[in-house]
């Protein structure tokens, strides 16, 4: 196994985000999307957590199959909401024995119907980060959002948090955005503070014009006029796809020329987008 940071060190990344299967459908989904990018040779994977920490098994589940049967290294997202210390002890024990080396700790979300999510020892993320510091070697990685966090006051202390919680971490991984001046401001502004940490784009393909307005909307990403504009224009859900891919590889291409160390993918569990834009990138495959 190889930890995200040493392949960070050797050169760029090209990554991917999962999220846990609800159903034997799903599944069959992943499963079948997973085949379809392992050709692609990604130097790692992720694979989120549910609010409170709803997935918990599942997610678990999905990084140790990764773990054991994929050449991808995996990444277990972990959230402060709805955990104490000894169930995170007990989770990075248990991947430990399962030979996982990398872990996203994040905030987290609260449940998303309203009911109360269970006490956690946790506040913020940088809580989370400093427990898994002291209980194992792992590398571990940091949520970044290139327009500011929806719940920072403002931009300066959004910042000046991110380049603390950075300095206990190993990268950070952005929220998903659509122009590049976006990413290459906050990692400006980080090194004005004197954090150099790798910072890796994340990147959401448009395949579905209301389902990422909503999704941007949640996160604060501004969804920019010039697609929407350019995405309403098109006449069926086949021309969105497109002009949305399209845009997405212009942005990466952006990005790659700007020093970004690498590129994460958000697929919401499905190949296509990903493979057309690594094909008009050039991007390496094993």
């Amino acid at each position: 196994m190889t930890q995200i940071s040493a392949l960070l060190r050797a050169g760029r990344t090209f990554s991917f985000e999962f999220f846990p299967p609800k159903n034997d459908e799903a599944q069959a989904v992943l499963a079948r999307t997973i085949v379809e990018l392992e050709p692609l040779a990604p130097s790692f994977v992720s694979v989120t957590y549910g609010a409170g920490g709803s997935t918990r098994e599942r997610t678990r589940d999905l990084v140790v199959q990764m773990r054991h049967e994929t050449k991808i290294p995996p990444m277990a997202h972990l959230t402060c909401v709805g955990h104490v210390h000894q169930e995170i002890e007990d989770i990075i024990a248990a991947y430990v024995e399962a030979g996982v080396e990398n872990v996203l700790a994040l905030a987290g979300d609260l449940p998303a119907d309203g009911t109360d999510s269970p006490p956690s020892d946790y506040i913020f993320a940088t809580d989370l980060v400093e427990h898994l510091r002291s209980i194992s070697d792992m590398c571990i990685g940091v949520a970044a959002h290139p327009e500011g966090h929806p719940r920072s006051p403002d931009m300066t202390s959004d910042r000046q948090y991110l380049a603390a919680k950075l300095q206990l971490a190993d990268f950070a991984t952005t929220q998903f955005f659509f122009e590049a001046e976006h990413y290459v401001r906050l990692v400006n502004e980080l090194a004005d503070l004197g954090c150099t940490k790798p910072v890796i784009p994340g990147i959401m393909p448009v395949t579905n014009l209301s389902q990422v307005q909503r999704m941007a909307a949640m996160s604060g990403t501004e969804f920019p006029t010039w697609l929407h504009d350019d995405l309403a224009t098109m006449k069926t859900p086949e021309e969105v796809r497109r002009v949305g891919v399209e845009a997405a590889t212009r942005l990466c291409a952006e990005l790659l020329e700007a020093g970004a160390p690498g590129l994460h993918f958000y697929t919401l569990n499905r190949s296509t987008a990903t493979r057309e834009i690594y094909a008009e990138l050039g991007l390496p495959v094993g």
